[in-house]
C-alpha cells in the first residue's frame, strides 16, 4: 500500500472529476488517498483530509491542474523529498508531466516504479529581519523569490556572498532558479537557462538606473536583499505574497539543501517545449 497525495485546482469543476476518479481508482488498489481539508471537501472525501504537513509524508503526489498548482504541490511536498507527478489540466505547462487521458496509467507506473526521477534546484529564502510577523519565517521556491513595490520604486541593497554589491533603485527584484528563469523573470528581460541547471539568477524589474542587467551565479552563492529607506517591499514567494518588508528587513536567498523531485516516463525535452510556447519554426 501507497501513500499519495493529492493536490487539485480548487475553481476548476472539471479538476474536481479528475480527482474523483484517482481516489477511486487509489481505493481500489488498496492505497491511501491524502488530501489537504479544502480538496477532501471538494472531491467528497471528507474522510481523506489530513493536516497539511501530512502530506509530504506521502510516497507519491499528484498534482491536478497546471504549473501554478504544481508550484503548490512543490511547495507542500518537497522538504519531505515526495516525486511529484503533474497531470495537465490547463494550458501546454513546462512542468505537468501527462494528460489526463493517460493519468490512470501514468500513476500506475509511477506506483510500481516505472519512471524516471527528475531532479530541480529550490531556493530557500530566509528572512533575518523584519518589522512586521516574518522575522525569521523561511519558505522554499521553485520558480523565484520576489521583493516588489507596493506603490512606487523601491531602493534594494545587493550583497553576494556577504560583500555588499550595489544598491538598486527598481521596481523589484526577482531572484529566480533555471526553472523560473522562463516564468517572472522571462517578462522582465532575464535569460532562458536549461532547467537542468543549478544557478541563482538575479533580475531587475523596470530598474531605475544604468545597470539593468540579470545575474546568473552559482549555485553555492548566499544572495542578501536589504529593503532600503523610505519604501516598504511586498514579499512574494512563487506567486504567493507572505507579507511585507519594511526599511531594514533583509533576505538571504541561497539554493535550498533539497531539490524538487518531479515523475517523468521519457524525459521532458524543454527546448521541445519552448518551440512550441513560442511558435517557433522546425526549419
Amino acid at each position: 500500500m501507497s501513500k499519495v497525495s493529492l493536490v487539485i485546482h480548487p475553481e476548476r469543476p472539471e479538476v474536481v472529476t479528475l480527482a474523483r476518479e484517482l481516489v477511486t481508482h487509489l481505493l481500489d488498489k488498496g492505497h491511501e488517498p491524502l488530501l489537504g481539508a479544502d480538496d477532501a471537501d471538494l472531491v467528497g472525501h471528507t474522510e481523506l483530509a489530513v493536516e497539511t504537513s501530512e502530506l509530504a509524508q506521502a510516497d507519491l503526489a499528484l498534482s491536478l491542474g497546471g504549473d501554478g498548482t504544481m508550484l503548490r504541490t512543490v511547495g507542500l511536498v518537497a522538504h519531505g523529498g515526495v516525486p511529484v507527478l503533474g497531470i495537465n489540466a490547463g494550458q501546454l505547462g513546462y512542468l505537468t508531466e501527462v494528460e489526463p487521458s493517460g493519468m490512470i496509467d501514468a500513476l500506475d507506473r509511477a506506483l510500481a516504479g516505472d519512471t524516471t526521477l527528475e531532479s530541480r534546484m529550490l531556493i530557500e529564502c530566509q528572512v533575518r529581519s523584519a518589522s512586521g510577523d516574518l522575522g525569521g519565517h523561511t519558505d522554499l521556491a521553485l520558480n523565484d523569490v520576489v521583493v516588489e513595490k507596493i506603490s512606487s520604486t523601491i531602493r534594494v541593497a545587493v550583497s553576494i556572498d556577504g560583500n555588499f554589491f550595489t544598491n538598486y533603485a527598481t521596481d523589484g527584484l526577482i531572484a529566480a532558479t533555471p526553472t523560473g528563469s522562463t516564468a517572472y523573470a522571462f517578462s522582465a528581460r532575464g535569460p532562458i537557462i536549461d532547467p537542468g541547471h543549478r544557478a541563482l539568477l538575479v533580475t531587475p524589474v523596470s530598474p531605475h538606473m544604468l545597470f539593468d542587467r540579470s545575474l546568473v551565479m552559482g549555485p553555492e552563492t548566499r544572495l542578501s536583499l536589504e529593503i532600503l529607506g523610505p519604501r516598504p517591499a511586498a514579499l512574494w514567494v512563487d506567486g504567493r505574497q507572505l507579507g511585507v518588508l519594511g526599511p531594514g528587513d533583509s533576505i538571504e536567498c541561497t539554493a535550498a539543501g533539497v531539490d524538487a523531485r518531479f515523475v517523468s516516463f521519457n524525459g521532458r525535452d524543454f527546448h521541445q517545449i519552448l518551440k512550441t510556447k513560442f511558435g517557433l519554426e522546425d526549419r
